[in-house]
């Protein structure tokens, strides 16, 4: 269908006296499918051109502007030129209502107008009426005939056609043309058809929707042509979304092999975009979910933005999307549930072997339910499951995913879980497009039981409370043995903190009890001190008349207490002198430490110089001379051997050559001298005839000897050729033997610095066993050293000890001494009384001093 009318206006003059209004309804009704009228000509003159043209080629395309006819590709839904964009928008002042009515009455009259236009064009049913069509066109201007005398052609077509002709009517359209005129029929009386004929309206949508019908159709059947969601559509636009980056990431994963898709910030992704943000402002609690765009990919090939809003809207509140996407997407869980219930009654060995193989339902179906089929099939068979969707809801994915298991099961039967989901990715789609009817029929063949799916539901949501129970039960459970460890972290705290206090007060009652232990000690010590000097005292007062004999004892017992003190002090310094050695030890000990740590860094810089040398070693040919000249040698023997050999056969060869041609040259001369002689002898002509013969015979057998030499000396060149090639495999061997040599010489090399790097190595683990073992003596000599520092304290302090109490024994002998002279003078001036208070004073005095040096 392409011929090319100019007359659509005509009608259009008679039916509607605005053009604009014309051109905005038709606009409004092609959507994506059709081209506005803009462009079309208005022509008197087009009827009579129109007319030669055959109905078999009626087309709906206005010059210049075509309207794509029911066979024409998807793809001219979106062609250039003054096709309506996606973006297009509405005259502010025409409510939706309204647009819908006039698309309506307009798709009435272009159809009527189509069929009058057949009729007319017919030959054989208008011959009648070709006489009375010039008569109007040339009277009215137009071939425009009414819509009563239309119905009256087409009923009477059959009889005009047999008489006109002899013979019986003949069908003026085509199946597809019938269907288009009943879809046009079916769209401008919907609320009829929705009411009165719906069984037959499935019928008609299960079995394909036309794709210029499409976009209109789908708002039909969801009620989307009266929307009030398209009025807050540019609102939402001019909000900005918390979506906008997530939507513009996922843009170019949508259809990215669509034409109209495909350009990156193209029309089709802006369009993508605006309707995706516009729904998640419109509905915050779905927000976005990645599997919508391909829906609303979907929606946008077929209808311009505010309508493919419009539809997603009521897809998402009327169809059971909306549970499917939200966050917790417990729909799709439930539609999973009964999927897999019904492919356990109705497929059960499929189930087995998914369930063996561990394939859950939700690998390969969620996609079905999410997308619509729109990511699984291609884009017209997607288009028609919508149509089904539509007009059946969610039952239709049941019974396709059922279908497409049922046709597939032998396959799946003998795959594995990769191979599965390679067919459902692959193959599936392949097969569907393939013979889609198959599918189609045998998905509504399938038993579907609503009251049965309506018990899954109710199971499924009775299994999922009591997980959700469970979990909260679970919950509770973590929560309170969460809150139980915390507590036990609290005791053992408190517990670890209270023993750490009773080993504080244990420790600290301990050295209290040592401290007290010290101080009644050092009591008793002053006690026992105390009674002892006044024993001393007493004994002093009652040994005063001894004190002169006793002088020379006690000078005696100074002298040993002196000889004590001596030997005290040659032990302290004793004890000093073996400090110092212990510390020049540690100094030795040092300095090995020091020069143990040097030897260590020289063997690891030696270590590195031999693993750049080795490195070197790898990167340089080594050089061996030796070796190399006797490699060298033995390939030069090789070779002159090769050589040798070579140049013998060629001689015998060429020799043999040789007598051949000998052989050959003396038989032509002799063949010749004979047949010189036989010549003379008889010259008959029989016999000069005989001998024209014999010598092209003779000839022949030459040629024939001829190219036998030929073909022997090709033989002698392919043999020298052989034996070339030869000397040169020869060659290659002896440089791979030569080359191999040389990598035995590396890797003996290699081996040899290996050994001496283990051996490094073996050093530096040896010299840091001997380090670690020094650092031990040092660490050791050290807590000796500080063993011996508090010994020697402690004995310093006793030494301390031992001299204060020498001290205290010398002042009282001393003290012993000065009484005993004190009364010595006193017994020699006893005479003088005047002394003796002062002399009492004194020996006061001399009792009070040790009392104060205690």
């Amino acid at each position: 269908m392409a011929s090319t009318l100019a007359v659509a206006t005509v009608q259009g003059d008679a039916n509607h006296g605005n053009d604009e209004d014309d051109d905005d309804a038709f606009g409004m009704f092609g959507g994506y499918a059709s081209r506005p009228l803009s462009g079309m000509q208005r022509s008197t003159s087009a009827p009579a051109a129109a007319a030669k043209q055959p109905p078999q080629q009626l087309g709906i395309e206005i010059t210049p502007s075509p309207i794509p006819s029911p066979r024409s590709s998807p793809a001219r839904r979106r062609s250039s030129g003054t096709a309506a964009a996606p973006t297009e928008r509405r005259p502010s002042g025409t409510s939706n209502a309204d647009a819908h009515e006039r698309r309506r009455s307009f798709i009435a009259e272009v159809f009527d107008w189509g069929k009058n236009w057949l009729i007319e064009t017919d030959s054989k049913s208008l011959n009648s009426l070709s006489t009375q069509s010039q008569g109007s066109a040339t009277g009215t201007g137009h071939s425009r005939k009414s819509s009563d005398t239309s119905q009256i052609s087409v009923a009477s077509g059959g009889s005009g056609g047999s008489t006109g002709s002899g013979g019986g009517g003949s069908q003026l359209q085509d199946p597809e043309e019938d269907l288009w005129g009943l879809w046009g029929r079916l769209v401008n009386d919907w609320e009829t058809w929705n009411k009165k004929k719906s069984l037959q309206l499935k019928e008609l949508v299960r079995k394909g929707i036309p794709h210029h019908f499409r976009g209109i159709t789908w708002q039909l059947l969801c009620s989307a042509h009266n929307s009030p969601e398209k009025t807050k559509y540019a609102e939402y636009l001019r909000t900005t979304s918390a979506c906008e980056k997530v939507i513009r990431r996922d843009i170019a994963r949508t259809y990215p092999e669509h034409d109209f898709f495909k350009e990156k910030d193209g029309l089709g992704q802006e369009s993508l975009f605006n309707v995706m943000k516009a729904y998640s402002l419109h509905d915050r609690e779905v927000g976005y979910c990645q599997g919508s765009a391909f829906i609303v990919g979907l929606l946008l090939m077929q209808m311009p933005e505010e309508e493919a809003f419009a539809v997603l809207v009521k897809l998402m509140q009327d169809y059971r999307m909306r549970e499917m996407f939200k966050p917790s997407m417990a729909e799709l869980g439930l539609c999973m549930y009964q999927l897999e219930c019904l492919i356990q009654e109705h497929l059960p060995d499929l189930h087995a072997h998914f369930t063996s193989q561990s394939f859950h339902t939700s690998m390969y179906a969620s996609s079905w339910f999410l997308t619509i089929f729109s990511t699984t099939l291609p884009q017209p068979l997607a288009c028609r499951v919508m149509d089904c969707f539509l007009v059946d809801g969610i039952e239709v994915i049941f019974r396709l995913g059922l279908a497409c298991l049922t046709l597939g099961k032998e396959e799946l039967f003998c795959m594995d879980m990769e191979g599965m989901l390679k067919y459902f990715q692959r193959d599936l789609p392949t097969k569907f497009e393939t013979d889609p009817e198959n599918y189609f029929n045998l998905a509504y063949s399938l038993r579907y039981n609503a009251k049965k799916m309506k018990k899954m539901e109710k199971e499924y949501t009775a299994m999922k409370t009591k997980e959700q129970e469970e979990l909260v039960e679970l919950k509770r459970l973590r929560t309170e043995n969460r809150l139980l460890r915390q507590r036990i972290d609290c005791l053992e705290v408190e517990s670890s903190a209270l023993a750490d206090r009773l080993i504080q007060g244990q420790v600290s009652r301990a050295e209290e009890a040592e401290h007290n232990f010290a101080i009644k000690r050092e009591l008793a010590a002053l006690r026992q001190h105390d009674g002892e000097t006044s024993d001393a005292l007493k004994g002093a007062q009652d040994k005063i008349t001894k004190l002169t004999s006793m002088i020379n004892e006690n000078y005696s017992s100074r002298e040993s207490s002196l000889a004590e003190l001596m030997i005290k002090e040659e032990e302290l310094h004793q004890k000093e002198e073996l400090v110092k050695c212990l510390q020049e030890e540690l100094v030795q000990v040092r300095l090995k430490t020091a020069e143990a740590e040097a030897i260590i860094r020289d063997l690891r810089a030696r270590v590195q110089e031999l693993e750049e040398e080795q490195k070197k070693s790898r990167e340089a040919t080594p050089n061996h001379s030796i070796a190399h000249l006797q490699e060298e040698l033995i390939a030069v023997r090789l070779r002159e051997a090769e050589a040798n050999l070579a140049l013998k056969d060629l001689r015998h060869r060429v020799q043999e050559l040789t007598q051949l041609w000998t052989k050959h040259v003396n038989e032509q001369h002799r063949d010749k001298s004979g047949e010189a002689a036989k010549t003379d002898a008889t010259s008959t002509p029989s016999k000069k005839l005989g001998g024209l013969l014999s010598w092209d015979r003779s000839n022949e057998a030459a040629r024939l000897e001829e190219e036998l030499m030929t073909t022997k000396l090709h033989e002698t060149g392919a043999v020298a050729e052989l034996k070339e090639a030869r000397l040169k495999v020869m060659e290659l061997e002896t440089a791979v033997q030569v080359s191999t040599n040389q990598m035995k010489r590396q890797e003996e090399e290699n081996k040899r610095l290996q050994e001496s790097l283990d051996t490094a190595e073996s050093a530096i683990r040896t010299l840091t066993s001997e380090l670690k073992e020094h650092r031990r003596k040092y660490a050791d000599l050290e807590s000796q050293m500080k063993e011996e520092k508090m010994l020697a304290r402690i004995r310093e302090a006793e030494k301390s000890q031992s001299l204060a109490e020498l001290t205290q024994k010398i002042s009282s002998l001393e003290y012993k001494n000065q009484e005993l002279v004190t009364e010595g003078e006193v017994s020699r001036v006893g005479a003088d009384e005047d002394q003796v208070p002062r002399l009492q004073d004194k020996v006061a005095e001399l009792k009070s001093e040790p009392l104060e040096n205690t």
